[in-house]
């Protein structure tokens, strides 16, 4: 019998080749991305993640020219260092249709530490784990839709301006960021360590 939950897990690869040519309406993709931040696990039902999607020209706020990004790394950047590869990855996610910001809800998890003192170190790890069950549920749901994206991390350089450009609650974190569009290129054949190494049975 065919497990269509592993079938769409196996599907699901980073594609870096994107362009605005998706099947999928903007309702859809949507609703999609609503449904898998939902119905994500998470430490005490906490419900941590948070979700930002943008379209267009929202989007292209953080990958475009002179964007949030570029306007972010150049800060960091060696003056002299060449800038073009850097230049040419950034204008592949811009090349989407949109982008999703993954955060997570600190006041939340500094809530929980005081109601329960006895697992406050725990918090903040169980935290990192539930962003990323979210942000792998929103990434193989859009796959099953024809999306195709890639999880990028460009926090924390990039935190402020984008809590600033959007208006965004200062006690969510930014955790990663997920430009999506139609692939344009299939992802790259995949190596895998021997399973047998990695899953040990006994009994």
């Amino acid at each position: 019998m065919a497990n269509t939950f592993i079938n769409a897990i196996e599907n699901r690869r980073s594609i870096y080749a994107l362009d605005k040519n998706v099947k999928a309406s903007k309702e859809e993709i949507i609703k999609t991305i609503q449904d898998a931040v939902k119905y994500s696990p998470s430490a005490f039902n906490s419900q941590t993640a948070h979700a930002v999607v943008l379209f267009g020209a929202e989007s292209e706020k953080i990958w475009g020219e002179g964007g949030i990004a570029e306007k972010e790394l150049r800060k960091v950047i060696p003056e002299g260092q060449p800038f073009d590869s850097t230049a040419q990855k950034l204008a592949s996610f811009n090349a989407g249709v949109g982008t999703i910001l993954f955060f997570e809800d600190q006041d939340v998890v500094k809530s929980l530490q005081e109601q329960f003192a006895l697992y406050a170190d725990n918090f903040p790890v169980w935290s990192e784990h539930s962003t990323g069950i979210t942000q792998f549920a929103v990434w193989t749901a859009l796959s099953e839709i024809g999306v195709g994206a890639s999880l990028q991390h460009y926090n924390p350089l990039i935190d402020e301006a984008v809590q600033s450009e959007f208006n965004l609650p200062k006690n969510w974190k930014l955790r990663a960021q997920m430009p999506f569009g139609n692939s344009a290129a299939p992802a790259g054949e995949k190596e895998f360590a021997p399973i047998d190494e990695r899953v040990k049975v006994f009994g």
